[in-house]
């Protein structure tokens, strides 16, 4: 397997192994030296056979470049169809952090429910690769729905948990003290009244002092705009800053969605936003279509002759294949406060302060 020295967008990007990377809806932790990509393993996902995932897959590197495969640190549990972890569960966005005080590492995970809700499982481990043992199934924080999330901890060492009032708004919850769960304080942030327009895939970072949050609409598996916010404190309030990939003339965050961000150890002010481009087979369906689409299969005031008609254009998009996904990485310019993202066909951290 000849090594990288690139990050090329939208690329196959292979492990050290010379096989697919499956860490999808993942982050990234650095961690004693050395960076641990984590996400869905995909790699068995097939509608046809009901599999949903294969559990929470871990790589480590040391340039950013060249992944080493850590194998399965969550596997699924496919001997109970009732647990979150079965391979049938829709289970999306593990997102893991590290609480100083109890020494674990805490992971959420994102459970769509069969009744079209969405709760979380919380689970711990003494390390990142696990094991993990659950601590809570089936918890709908604050009573919610909770879609798409991010977790992230401040310098105190108070925790904070991003999420999507499922088809609605925003909202940030400050966590526990352990990070299992929410204390009951939270902040409402971008209300819409349905999808498209409704924010999710919330990936928050710090710069400077400053909050950023970056998020997209929701139309499924389909990329869409991305919306990126700035605050000063951790509840904000946020401005909105707008679309953050200007060079986009899609309107698809280059055909794909941004999970995560992360600064890169030793430099500067390089940050990277982390994106799955999950439909790489649907790159030339226009977006304008699947917008009207959505928009008229959620709104209620839709007639019957416009919902036949957001069907037939939802029929012209292609099957989903996740498995078969790739990973758009790009560096994040900023220009002041603002949020820019341009497109490069290959790049190198070497070449950003």
């Amino acid at each position: 397997m000849e090594k990288y020295n690139s990050i090329r967008p939208g690329a196959v990007w292979l492990d050290t192994k010379g096989e697919r990377i499956q860490a999808h809806g993942g982050s990234v932790m650095y961690l004693d030296g050395a960076y641990y990509w984590y996400g869905e393993n995909k790699q068995f996902t097939d509608p046809d056979k009901n599999i949903w995932h294969w559990g929470v897959r871990c790589y480590r590197s040391v340039d950013l470049y060249n992944w080493e495969d850590l194998g399965v640190i969550i596997p699924p549990e496919t001997d109970d169809p009732g647990s979150s972890l079965h391979p049938s569960s829709m289970m999306d966005r593990p997102h893991i952090i590290y609480n100083k005080k109890t020494k674990k590492f805490v992971c959420w995970l994102k459970i769509m429910q069969r009744d079209g809700t969405q709760s979380e499982t919380v689970m711990t481990a003494d390390s990142l690769t696990g094991p993990y043992t659950k601590v809570r199934e089936g918890l709908y924080p604050l009573d919610m729905s909770a879609g798409d999330f991010d977790l992230a901890v401040a310098d105190d060492g108070k925790g904070y948990y991003f999420f999507e009032r499922v088809h609605s708004e925003t909202v940030i919850a400050d966590l526990t003290a352990d990070y299992t769960d929410v204390t009951g304080y939270y902040s409402e942030h971008f209300p819409h009244s349905h999808p498209p327009y409704v924010r999710e895939a919330t990936a928050h970072f710090i710069r400077k002092g400053k909050h950023y949050i970056i998020t997209s609409g929701t139309t499924g598996y389909m990329p869409n705009p991305s919306e990126a916010a700035v605050a000063d404190t951790w509840h904000g309030p946020y401005t909105v800053l707008g679309d953050p990939h200007p060079g986009d003339a899609s309107r698809t965050s280059y055909h794909s969605q941004i999970s995560s961000v992360f600064k890169v150890h030793g430099k500067k002010d390089l940050y990277i936003a982390c994106a799955d481009r999950w439909m790489p087979n649907a790159m030339d369906v226009p977006y304008e279509d699947y917008e009207k689409a959505y928009d008229i299969m959620f709104s209620p005031e839709a007639t019957d002759e416009e919902r036949s008609a957001a069907a037939e254009i939802m029929s012209r998009i292609p099957r989903e294949k996740t498995a078969e996904a790739d990973y758009v990485w790009l560096p994040i310019r900023f220009d002041g406060d603002n949020v820019r993202i341009d497109w490069y066909d290959e790049w190198r951290t070497e070449d950003f302060e």
